[in-house]
């Protein structure tokens, strides 16, 4: 009975200092300048809400980009949503899969480089081909016009 209580407060004892340890860690914020992938190149930059009018009638273009993370929707492979101003949002991931990054780089402002394309969805009332019923039977397409651009990232380099 007296080794039961004695093995008890063991037990007790040791998760308790176990678990004083892990919340006594300081966790250390992404350093700036750390780098995901490939080093951008930060000669031609420009902010992430001016890329739609960079790009003009352009579907694909090859730039530099700086603006926020909003949210890292997946660790593995990259995937990220970055800001665009206006409410608009830039669904960015990079292009090699084996980079992973971390979840803290929600907030902050990230320097990113690869090839912005354009989202084409038939949501303007078109037709596909033999589709010309109307009703229950038509087409429809529920597009979100915040999320019409997408980024393949080469390289990510965290600014602030």
């Amino acid at each position: 009975m007296i080794v039961n209580n004695y093995m008890k407060a063991f037990a007790f004892l040791s998760v308790l200092l176990v678990s004083i340890n892990l919340l006594a860690q300081k966790h250390v914020p992404l350093p700036h300048g750390m780098v995901f992938g490939d080093k951008p190149d930060t000669t031609d930059m420009l902010a992430a809400s001016k890329i739609e009018a960079h790009m003009d009638k352009a579907v694909r273009v090859s730039t530099t980009l700086r603006g926020k993370v909003l949210k890292v929707t997946q660790q593995k492979g990259g995937w990220f949503e970055l800001d665009a101003g206006n409410g608009r949002v830039i669904a960015a991931h990079f292009k090699d899969y084996r980079v992973t990054i971390p979840t803290d780089l929600q907030g902050r402002v990230v320097i990113i480089q690869g090839i912005a394309e354009k989202q084409f969805i038939a949501d303007d009332l078109q037709h596909f081909a033999g589709d010309t019923v109307v009703g229950k039977k038509q087409h429809t397409v529920n597009v979100d016009p915040k999320r019409r651009l997408t980024f393949e990232v080469k390289g990510l380099v965290v600014d602030k």
